[in-house]
């Protein structure tokens, strides 16, 4: 459906794109969520002390951001050779309960820093269309697991805009349940894959006022999968000194068809909120 090609210009856009465009930030950010006061002297030359070991700038920093994805799903999945057309749409979100929990961290030295991002989602829809003659619909329901480490490093790291490169893997653990209507027909059909991908992207921060900044990122790769991407845009809020409130949209698409019966090419997106917390 989505051809090896798609994943080169994928990249490409992806690097483009977030310099100028989640996270997600989605947390794979710098050390503070308040990136316009990074690396500001805090005294003139002439109070200036000699630097020493709790110096800022030689200090490890962490950030953890805790979030809420409400997403919805489309595109195709496919269990024990049974495939099914997703179609849960952002208003369907309440109805079947689809939403992920996300829970990102950041240890930072310097300009390098290596997040980590961890993604439970549960996605269904009751009404998909079955590809077989057979029965009227299927019910779906998809469990899935997300873990992303990356190592990071900052390219710009301006008082008004931060740009940082990253590069690491996503380990994708998927679980689907289809559901026959009338369930006569078969009984329900389970099954779950595993793989990891290489991913490579980039995210920049602007602060647009001493209070709110927006977030944008991006990024992509393959390996188990033929192509797997994400785009992200956010908008944060400093409420206090080391806390952020932030919300935006975020865009998954993975597309992975192996020689076996397990199938999952869809598009996931939704509303993400949540909170950006420098704990050091």
């Amino acid at each position: 459906m989505k051809k090896h090609a798609k994943l080169y210009t994928t990249l490409f856009a992806a690097a483009i794109v977030t310099l100028m465009f989640s996270p997600p930030a989605l947390a794979e950010d710098g050390p503070a969520p308040q990136p316009v006061t990074l690396n500001s002297p805090s005294a003139t030359p002439a109070q200036a002390a000699p630097s020493t070991a709790s110096d800022p700038d030689d200090a490890w920093h962490f950030t953890l951001a805790p979030y809420l994805w409400f997403a919805g799903m489309h595109g195709t999945v496919g269990a024990r050779g049974y495939d099914a057309s997703v179609h849960a749409s952002f208003g369907d979100i309440f109805s079947y309960l689809n939403m992920g929990i996300m829970v990102a961290a950041v240890p930072q030295y310097k300009k390098f820093s290596a997040p980590v991002d961890f993604i439970w989602m549960k996605l269904s829809d009751n009404k998909s269309l079955p590809f077989q003659i057979g029965p009227t619909n299927i019910k779906t329901k998809v469990n899935e697991d997300l873990l992303t480490p990356k190592g990071a490093y900052r390219l710009v790291d301006g008082k008004m805009i931060k740009v940082d490169g990253n590069l690491g893997i996503r380990y994708f653990h998927l679980g689907t349940t289809l559901t026959f209507v009338p369930g006569t027909y078969v009984s329900p059909q389970y099954q779950s894959a595993n793989w990891v991908d290489v991913v490579s992207g980039a995210r920049i921060q602007a602060a647009l006022s001493p209070k709110i900044m927006a977030t944008v990122l991006g990024d992509a790769g393959a390996g188990g999968a033929n192509l797997d991407y994400q785009i992200g845009a956010f908008l944060g809020y400093k409420v206090r000194r080391n806390v952020v409130l932030q919300a935006g949209w975020r865009y998954l698409a993975v597309n992975y068809r192996p020689k076996s019966t397990f199938v999952y090419d869809v598009d996931t997106s939704g509303l993400l909120i949540g909170a950006t917390i420098n704990l050091k």
